[in-house]
């Protein structure tokens, strides 16, 4: 038997339905991502979990309960699963951040690995915190089913940091949608990719709403 991560992204929120940046305001979960976590936890909770970890976040715990409730476990809440700090841009959209922050908003995009948004996080920054968390699961955890609670951006820079892609491609290389759920398996030849942004638990009405 090997150890497997469950990378679970948390369910709809405002910000994600409207596209804009969300890192640090502690937004909850609309009626429509209670729904999303309800329908993992439906799907899921058959399985044999050995642990939950989860980001501090208002919107990842609750996307946890469910789960947590059904099979009567306590979240582990690590900081280091918590998503990108996005500075001055908090709250608004995309469209707005390039026109009022031009310059870093185009050095962002070309390789945030290394460019921060305007006083925020940069991905190395993220993928070192974050890894520390994985570290310490595989350090405590040799086998069996893990669920890690997570952020976009962070779920696809652990990703990233796993399957040696550069974290500076995180944004380009994998998707991650709300309440997706990507697996990888730890073998013996190293971290294997199973699934990635996996929404059969939802229906339909719930994976195509509108939003990131």
């Amino acid at each position: 038997m090997s150890l497997s991560i469950y990378f679970l992204r948390h369910g709809q929120t405002e910000c994600s339905r409207n596209n804009a940046f969300c890192g640090s305001i502690n937004t909850e979960l609309t009626p429509e991502g209670l729904d999303m976590a309800e329908a993992f936890a439906n799907a899921y909770k058959s399985l044999a979990w050995q642990a939950i970890f989860s980001s501090p976040m208002h919107r990842t715990i609750a996307t946890a309960k469910p789960l947590c409730t059904a099979i009567s476990m306590e979240p582990q809440l690590r900081d280091g699963l918590k998503e990108i700090n996005y500075g001055l841009w908090e709250g608004k959209t995309p469209q707005t951040v390039n026109q009022e922050y031009h310059d870093d908003y185009i050095r962002w995009s070309a390789d945030p690995a290394w460019y921060a948004p305007t006083g925020g996080e940069m991905a190395i920054t993220i993928a070192s915190r974050a890894m520390g968390v994985i570290e310490e699961i595989k350090h405590l955890y040799t086998n069996g089913n893990i669920l890690v609670v997570s952020h976009k951006a962070t779920i696809r820079i652990m990703l990233c940091s796993l399957l040696g892609i550069d974290v500076g491609r995180f944004r380009y290389r994998l998707g991650c949608p709300v309440a997706s759920v990507s697996i990888v398996e730890f073998t013996a030849h190293g971290p294997l990719l199973k699934a990635l942004a996996d929404q059969t638990h939802l229906d339909a009405h719930l994976r195509n709403l509108s939003g990131t």
